[in-house]
């Protein structure tokens, strides 16, 4: 379910690259191509698909990251978060070796 739903984002976030980029923030974008006043999508109405298109793509991206989000919790299995499990420790509790002699220092002249 995870990797279906990274394929998904990875389309989605495609799809807004690409009508973020048709967009221009002068109003030409898309919309300058169409000049005409009697074509079916003019000026405005290109404007207004692309700028729907934009919010809904970005809303689908929100739902769909938070439905990855609870789908990685879910598809461990109910396993126990890595993060709270303790690490386990060594039963040889016996002091460590020190050595009889300190080490050689130098002897100053």
């Amino acid at each position: 379910m995870y990797t279906f739903l990274v394929i998904l984002i990875l389309i989605v976030c495609v799809l807004l690259a690409l009508v973020v980029l048709v967009q221009n923030s002068k109003g030409g974008g898309l919309a300058a191509n169409f000049s005409a006043p009697t074509q079916v999508l003019g000026a405005r109405q290109s404007a207004d698909f692309i700028e729907k298109a934009t919010w809904w793509l970005a809303g689908i991206l929100v739902v769909l990251c938070l439905a990855a989000t609870i789908s990685i919790s879910t598809t461990r299995g109910g396993a126990a978060d890595p993060m709270k499990t303790e690490v386990s420790t060594a039963t040889d509790y016996s002091p460590v070796q020190q050595n009889a002699a300190p080490a050689a220092t130098p002897v100053a002249e």
